[in-house]
């Protein structure tokens, strides 16, 4: 930590807090943005899935009840604040967004009569969530993007992550969601599991390919000390795969992607030519709503409380918004907040960056060139496999570590009185 601390202040200079502390609701601004994006939260799972390292916690109706209640008005008091500013899409995570299906749909219903909304509504879903209603009410909500965790097809990898469903499952309820005509479908897999062979991820690639859907999304099993994998890989001595071993699967999972003509569309991602990108998280602004949410507005980023019955409680009881804690973000951080998504994303226009005029981010460029980690063809600049391992692994240096730390104290402290990362 000691260097990524010292790197972080040369880049983004002396200026810049990197602390958390408490965030009053009078000092929130949202107003003042032209446009902005959703994000919703929904915490609850009827299965917990041990590799998870989201905020969720198992389902009980009363509980979710009042949190659905509790959401409602925290719409109608971010919907006050945020009044003349659009909404450019609307992302629902979670958790299982559709455990509670109408609640859900209500709350979405008033999401679009109470802000501007313009752009797609896009929702997370699991393979045990995929029936005709459920699909139906979608539908109604005027969801358009539909992102769907199967994880794996290999029954012994299911089995692993605590999945509720047999790998024979899979395609049939794929088929019926595309049956609906949703304007993107993607899929989660998830590669690198502890033993996990080439054959074995090739196979699990080729299924996912010839399911036919819009996008194809392929994460690293990550392992935050806090999730329930983390724990268990450390008591029973699991072992991940070893660096190189990643680093061979990654590969593998980019270089059937490309043979197969999908164009990259992140990091992880892997879509169809011509078809929407799908994506929940390169936003350079964005408005959370939910226990946990996080918001960026200009310059600053917050946290709402990651507790659910402390969510329902201010909301419910106090009648006021359930801020946790913030972080003020410099002119120079919100710059570099834009590269790392815009390299999360592995291409943009060299004009983009030329805007921004940075010195030691025009340094770093060269450095990143000389190692192969990024062609440019007609003004824009594409990361090769080589650069979108390697970078990634560079940002994740920073982020994951941050994340951890930020998360690991919100999932057990309601009002944090200060957290510096």
């Amino acid at each position: 930590m000691k260097i990524t601390n010292f790197i972080r202040g040369n880049l983004v200079g002396p200026t810049q807090d990197f602390t958390f502390r408490p965030f009053a609701e009078k000092d929130l601004l949202i107003s003042v943005l032209e446009d902005t994006h959703l994000y919703i939260h929904i915490p609850f799972c009827k299965s917990m899935c041990p590799y998870c390292p989201y905020n969720r916690i198992r389902y009980e109706k009363s509980l979710s009840d009042q949190y659905f209640k509790a959401l409602s008005v925290e719409i109608e008091k971010l919907s006050a604040k945020a009044e003349g500013t659009t909404i450019s899409s609307v992302y629902i995570g979670g958790g299982t967004p559709t455990v509670d299906i109408d609640a859900l749909s209500a709350v979405v219903g008033q999401v679009l009569e109470k802000f501007n909304v313009k752009g797609d509504i896009a929702i997370e879903t699991t393979l045990a969530d995929i029936n005709d209603y459920n699909l139906k009410k979608l539908k109604e909500m005027q969801i358009t993007m539909l992102s769907i965790g199967v994880q794996s097809f290999n029954q012994k990898n299911l089995s692993f992550l605590g999945r509720n469903y047999n790998a024979s499952e899979i395609r049939p309820a794929i088929e019926k969601v595309r049956s609906y005509n949703f304007e993107s479908i993607n899929i989660d897999l998830i590669f690198a599991f502890p033993g996990q062979t080439k054959d074995e991820l090739l196979d699990d690639l080729r299924k996912a390919d010839a399911l036919n859907v819009d996008q194809i999304t392929a994460y690293p099993l990550f392992t935050f000390p806090y999730t329930t994998v983390g724990q268990y890989m450390k008591v029973k001595k699991v072992r991940m795969p070893p660096f190189w071993a990643r680093r061979r699967l990654y590969r593998i999972v980019y270089d059937y992607f490309k043979g197969c003509d999908y164009d990259i569309a992140s990091v992880w991602s892997f879509k169809k030519n011509n078809e929407k990108r799908y994506s929940s998280v390169t936003r350079q602004t964005y408005l959370g709503l939910g226990a946990g949410a996080g918001s960026r507005q200009g310059d600053i980023f917050y946290f709402n409380t990651f507790s659910v019955p402390e969510y329902n409680k201010a909301l419910l009881e106090k009648k006021q918004l359930p801020l946790a804690l913030a972080m003020p973000i410099s002119p120079k951080l919100a710059d570099w907040y834009w590269l790392y998504w815009k390299l999360y994303e592995t291409k943009f226009s060299i004009s983009e960056l030329q805007r921004i005029g940075d010195r030691k981010m025009r340094l770093i460029f060269r450095v990143f060139h000389s190692l192969k980690f990024f062609n440019i063809k007609h003004g824009q600049l594409q990361l090769t496999e080589r650069g979108s391992f390697w970078i990634h692994l560079i940002q994740n240096q920073f982020m994951l570590n941050y994340i951890n730390k930020v998360w690991s104290i919100m999932k057990v402290e309601a009002y944090p009185e200060e957290i510096r990362i």
